[in-house]
């Protein structure tokens, strides 16, 4: 899609006047500064129509192992334009480590970059797939930060890469915390259903997340972590 087709997607909703609606905007990969900027304009008149809307970004860049697979020049807009705009941002450690200029290894200094990344806008910060030191290594943690608490949940380490799973923790993450607006109740729901289902997804040997055949994991999921308050 175009720039100029999600413009008139977005404009085709708002003419029928339902776009106050929405409760929120999420995004992901972008693709190119156009898309980018059409994004963030969506974002402003969604708030326009409704200001108790909020905006997760999951600020696609790279990932540990690959580096920075985007084209040129997204990181920067994605830093400079993008992250600045949103209130909840969703980065994987290593696109937090670039957001900050950062290179963290322990929990102390993973809470330190976010509240730097919080510093320049966003209101809440989840560090998804961070490796920290010390820590088991058969386990992964995910860490939501805000102003008023640091939340920590370690959930087992899947031996392989799944295509998707960081637009699903986002998408999950966001609509547990519109539920009630707690980082940490959000934390743990999504945890347990985004492990639930990339288990199944390895057990059945699946290449695609198991999203419609394994659904019901995102509900009632298997498995259950607990959440630790961290800060």
């Amino acid at each position: 899609l175009s720039p100029a087709d999600v413009a008139e997607v977005i404009t085709g909703i708002d003419e029928r006047g339902v776009l106050g609606r929405a409760d929120a905007v999420l995004s992901g990969y972008q693709g190119a500064a156009e898309m980018g900027a059409q994004v963030l304009a969506a974002v402003e008149l969604v708030k326009q129509r409704n200001p108790e809307a909020i905006y997760c970004c999951d600020p696609v860049i790279g990932d540990v192992g690959r580096g920075i697979y985007v084209r040129p020049g997204i990181p920067e807009f994605m830093s400079d334009e993008v992250v600045p705009k949103a209130d909840v941002v969703t980065p994987n450690h290593f696109e937090l480590d670039y957001l900050t200029g950062r290179r963290t290894t322990t929990l102390a200094e993973v809470l330190d970059a976010a509240a730097e990344l919080r510093s320049h806008g966003p209101k809440l910060v989840l560090v998804t797939s961070a490796v920290l030191a010390g820590a088991d290594a058969d386990s992964v943690a995910m860490i939501a930060a805000a102003d008023d608490g640091a939340w920590l949940v370690r959930t087992p380490l899947l031996e392989r890469n799944f295509t998707g799973s960081g637009d699903l923790t986002a998408a999950l993450f966001l609509a547990h915390y519109l539920a009630d607006r707690d980082p940490g109740t959000a934390l743990g729901a999504t945890a347990d259903a985004v492990y639930s289902l990339l288990r199944a997804t390895t057990e059945a040997g699946s290449s695609e997340l198991l999203l419609a055949p394994a659904q019901s994991q995102l509900v009632d999921p298997d498995y259950h972590f607990t959440v630790e308050q961290v800060g």
